[in-house]
């Protein structure tokens, strides 16, 4: 499946159906008079965040989104049918936009089964029945019916997880969350071999969460260099972020001060979030060195370093550790008094 975190749709709702013109006619009844009834309601377009989606590839190949109007009245003051509601299924993390030049944020789906009325229908047009008054006994008049809503939106997709790995490119990203999760990511030893975001879900001491993982970031990214500065919007919603970098750069030092300056210059609070720092690759070098290069890690980030392989296998534990640690302090620094009902949705 193609992954695709940007598209732009058209939505229109349903206008309102026309009014009747009808009058009563029975052998019986002397008197008859107007009966037509009101117009049904349009459908209203509804947006609706489901589990299961992952990607809004449905959306390249569908962009139009018209809702259907309401049936028109008819006589015996019977009131049309209104239109069925069109309900557009999206992924949780969907942020709906206005197709403006400041991309407005409109909604924000974070929830399953969250649903949001987006565009109203319109009101059924009135039979001649309501045009009925003492100096007008046979009104030939109704109403055609309110016309819907319409307009050109933008849907952006922020994934939901946990935990967000960052670093340069080749860096051994994907290789660790194949290694620690059920994910089957691209690994390949050249720069950018991930092209876009995957997840997994990692499974440790009899607890689940959710990994995310970045195409790498280079210098300049938070302007637009390279391609991962499109998808940093995938890790702001994730509570804890693991640094990984490459033993085998020329200056670790700099590899870190390169992705710690494109998270600030990103904004959207990824500087702040707390951070795992990990220093990969390290069964391509002896202990010594090993050693000399977390010092000169943890001297330049202020953060403990944790020596890993992900290649390997070696130091993994102590990682996802130090992973559950950060995402329980999360979790106990909520306040205590919010009711289950109203937590919010987390992927597990």
């Amino acid at each position: 499946m193609h992954f695709l975190d940007q598209a732009k749709i058209f939505i229109r709702s349903g206008a309102g159906g026309p009014g009747a013109v009808s009058f009563r006619r029975e052998k019986y009844i002397e008197y008859g008079g107007p009966d037509g009834g009101d117009g049904g309601k349009g459908a209203d377009i509804i947006f609706e965040a489901v589990p299961g989606l992952n990607t809004l590839i449905d959306f390249r190949y569908t962009q139009h989104f018209r809702a259907p109007r309401g049936k028109g009245g008819s006589g015996s003051n019977m009131t049309g049918a209104g239109g069925k509601d069109l309900v557009i299924k999206v992924p949780v993390g969907t942020q709906i936009l206005a197709d403006d030049e400041d991309r407005t944020l409109l909604a924000d789906l974070t929830e399953v089964g969250q649903r949001i009325v987006f565009l109203k229908g319109g009101d059924g047009g009135k039979g001649n029945a309501s045009f009925k008054s003492s100096t007008n006994r046979a009104p030939r008049k109704h109403g055609p019916g309110w016309p819907g809503e319409e307009m050109y939106v933008w849907l952006r997709l922020k994934l939901l997880a946990d935990v967000g790995l960052v670093g340069l490119p080749n860096a051994g990203k994907s290789t660790f969350i194949n290694a620690v999760s059920n994910a089957k990511a691209k690994v390949g030893a050249y720069a950018f071999t991930t092209l876009r975001p995957q997840l997994g879900v990692v499974s440790h001491r009899g607890r689940e969460f959710v990994v995310a993982d970045i195409p790498g970031l280079i210098e300049g990214a938070a302007e637009g260099a390279g391609i991962g500065d499109r998808f940093l919007g995938h890790i702001e919603r994730c509570q804890v972020l693991l640094h990984l970098v490459d033993a085998n750069d020329e200056d670790v030092a700099t590899s870190y001060d390169i992705v710690r300056g494109e998270l600030d210059a990103y904004g959207a609070g990824l500087a702040d979030k707390p951070v795992v720092l990990a220093l990969n690759k390290i069964d391509t070098m002896d202990d010594e060195l090993v050693a000399a290069l977390s010092k000169e890690l943890e001297d330049a980030s202020g953060l403990p370093v944790l020596a890993i392989s992900a290649a390997g296998e070696i130091g993994i534990e102590p990682v996802l550790d130090a992973l559950m640690d950060k995402l329980q302090s999360r979790d106990h620094s909520e306040p205590d008094h919010i009711d289950e009902d109203e937590k919010p949705w987390s992927p597990l």
